[in-house]
């Protein structure tokens, strides 16, 4: 080939590329707000970090204003040169503590940035906080976000059901995964609506063929949900069963359909009532041990847990 077609396929190749990417950035239903760093421990300090990649249909942006969830307590937003910062405070659902034992009962819940962002520029917007160590590790926050422009808004608002990805959405919510302090095993659980607390096994003797499982489990959403299974390391299946008093004798029985959890609804799992029962044990399980095990559930899927094992004969949740 020669050079002067050389210089030619080159520049169209360039021309194509840059074709492409501004189609790619022309695109705004492809770039939502998010957080910059989408994962922090529970029971930690977290520095938020709002990245807006454009304006409403290439309007300038005119004010951000985030909603801060149940549990994220001490917020504090950090300032913008050429930017007014307006916060909202309001009692939270109930007090958490704090460093050094404070107990907060009341903080920011919303902040507001006021300025301008032209719509072929993208910026950041940040706010510190602290995540309450009751929040549940394994599950997510959600921090929706109302982007105000020139011409327009976006909402970032959506909040996926039990089931649904984020992905399904339109203008989802910016979100934070919460994980558990490195080395310490979550003992809440959460996957939708379904809350899963304290789970825990009793150790077992040598030889044993079953283990009783307990916990306790929360409906938060809207609609009814059934525990229909799992699975757990060390047995070859796990049954739902229910323990009940009968003219003076305890009778035990599988439960096959699951144990059916209405909305707003607790149900504790618990010795002599509902429990889970691994059977035909591949080994012992002893206290201190850490068991890796799912729930299945018949709307929310699938959720991993963990167990903690309790001295054989041990009592009730750990709080």
């Amino acid at each position: 080939m020669s050079k002067h077609l050389t210089e030619l396929a080159m520049k169209s190749i360039f021309t194509l590329s840059l074709s492409a990417f501004a189609a790619a950035i022309a695109t705004p239903a492809r770039a939502h707000v998010t957080l910059e760093q989408q994962e922090a421990t529970v029971g930690k300090s977290y520095k938020a970090v709002l990245v807006v990649p454009h304006g409403c249909n290439g309007s300038a942006t005119t004010s951000i204003t985030v909603r801060i969830p149940e549990g994220v307590i001490a917020v504090k937003p950090m300032p913008k040169p050429g930017w007014t910062v307006e916060i909202a405070k309001a009692k939270y659902d109930k007090a958490y503590t704090f460093m050094h034992g404070i107990k907060l009962s009341e903080g920011v819940r919303e902040i507001t940035w006021k300025g301008k962002l032209d719509g072929a520029h993208f910026d950041e917007f940040a706010f510190l906080g602290f995540l309450a160590d009751v929040l549940p590790a394994g599950s997510t926050l959600y921090f929706p976000v109302v982007q105000e422009c020139e011409r327009g808004a976006e909402r970032w608002i959506e909040i996926p059901e039990a089931g649904q990805s984020s992905h399904d959405l339109k203008s989802p919510a910016p979100a934070l995964h919460l994980a558990a302090a490195k080395g310490v095993p979550a003992t809440t659980f959460r996957i939708g609506s379904i809350v899963v607390a304290s789970p825990y096994l009793r150790a077992t003797p040598p030889g044993a063929q079953v283990a009783g499982g307990y916990m306790t489990l929360t409906n938060t959403g809207s609609t009814t949900d059934r525990l229909t299974g799992g699975t757990l390391d060390q047995v070859r299946r796990l049954e739902i069963h229910e323990m009940t008093m009968t003219d003076n004798v305890m009778r035990m029985r599988a439960m096959p359909n699951g144990i059916e959890i209405r909305p707003g609804e607790t149900i504790e799992l618990k010795s002599g009532g509902y429990h889970i029962m691994g059977m035909e044990l591949q080994g012992s399980f002893t206290e201190g041990q850490i068991v890796k095990g799912t729930l299945q559930f018949e709307k929310a899927g699938t959720l991993d847990i963990e167990y903690a094992v309790r001295p054989i004969g041990g009592g009730g949740h750990r709080h």
